[in-house]
């Protein structure tokens, strides 16, 4: 096997077989195993993290479509119970013209209380627009906290991803690792 080969290689000869050199060569070689082993699970971690981070993206897309598909449904209703209650205000307001002209009377006072049935309708038809803006507003504002709210997940999956694969040993590090080690030993079997 090479591992003995490595030993008096890295030795300088200096260590022979019955000197302990296999032994030497062994830790190399267990140190080099474990150091790959443990890259290795690391990685196979984070790929884990990766999968499932991934389903947690699809899901938290899917949850950010639906309660915006839910907002947009209310906004829809609110709109159509607008549009009804305004027609409902400007058919109480003819109907009201209708009332005081059908009652026969003439002069100041009918043009009084028809101007008068005509305001009330416009500010009650006014009142139902400044709500209908104001849903619109609120709309507006809870999507955006959805999508703050999306956006926050998914840059924490990132985060969640990248300290995963962060927490893999770069090759050079494995073997920078078992290089230190087989000086120590070394320096130890010679001391």
């Amino acid at each position: 096997m090479c591992l003995p080969a490595i030993g008096t290689a890295l030795t300088g000869g200096a260590l022979t077989a019955g000197s302990g050199a296999g032994l030497f060569a062994a830790s190399l070689g267990l140190n080099l195993a474990s150091g790959l082993a443990q890259r290795n699970a690391a990685r196979a971690a984070a790929d884990q993290q990766y999968q499932s981070a991934l389903v947690t993206q699809r899901s938290a897309e899917q949850s950010f479509a639906a309660q915006q598909e839910a907002l947009a449904s209310e906004l829809k209703e609110t709109r159509a119970s607008s549009a009804q209650e305004k027609l409902a205000k400007t058919i109480e307001g003819l109907q009201a013209r209708g009332r005081i002209r059908a009652s026969e009377q003439a002069g100041l006072t009918v043009q009084l209380l028809l101007q008068d049935a005509e305001n009330q309708a416009a500010n009650a038809r006014e009142a139902i627009n400044q709500t209908l803006e104001s849903a619109g507003r609120q709309y507006r504002r809870n999507v955006e906290g959805l999508v703050a709210q999306r956006d926050n997940r998914r840059n924490q999956l990132q985060s969640n991803i990248n300290q995963a694969y962060n927490q893999i040993p770069s090759l050079g590090s494995v073997l920078l690792n078992v290089a230190t080690s087989g000086l120590n030993s070394y320096a130890s079997l010679t001391a």
